[in-house]
């Protein structure tokens, strides 16, 4: 197991528009296993996933804002609030999304880590390559 999950794309549409794709909650909710972003985007503020199940909202995934720079890095944490382990902040995962602008394509580096300093890390590890999954679906969604 490595420290850290890394996935990255190239999508063919400016940082804007990804930068939408990865914020605006009714975009997310297109490829992002059915869940929204909440979040008022503030470093220090709150970002959750949330889905709906048998016909109520549910936070699968919440975390923070570290660092919000649109269009360029967008970093916070994640947790399963519905985990067996402690839900402390040494628990949190972090996910670190740098866009660069090349050309007219936009360049997405996705890391998430460190496993190796949270609970259950190797069985968490496994989960990290939903963001191969993830980009691709975004890629899609941006090039139609």
């Amino acid at each position: 197991m490595q420290p850290f999950y890394t996935a990255e794309i190239t999508i063919n549409a400016t940082p804007e528009r990804v930068w939408d794709a990865l914020t605006n909650p009714d975009i997310t909710q297109q490829y992002m296993f059915g869940c929204r972003s909440v979040s008022d985007w503030k470093p220090g503020s709150r970002l959750d996933w949330v889905g709906t199940h048998e016909g109520k909202d549910v936070t699968y995934v919440t975390g923070k804002i570290v660092t919000f720079q649109p269009y360029e890095r967008f970093v916070y944490t994640v947790i399963d609030p519905m985990a067996k382990y402690e839900l402390t902040p040494e628990n949190h995962l972090t996910v670190d999304c740098t866009l660069k602008q090349l050309g007219n394509s936009t360049h997405v580096l996705v890391t998430q880590g460190d496993y190796t300093k949270v609970a259950e890390g190797e069985k968490r590890y496994g989960h990290g390559n939903g963001w191969v999954g993830v980009l691709n679906a975004i890629k899609d969604l941006l090039e139609k």
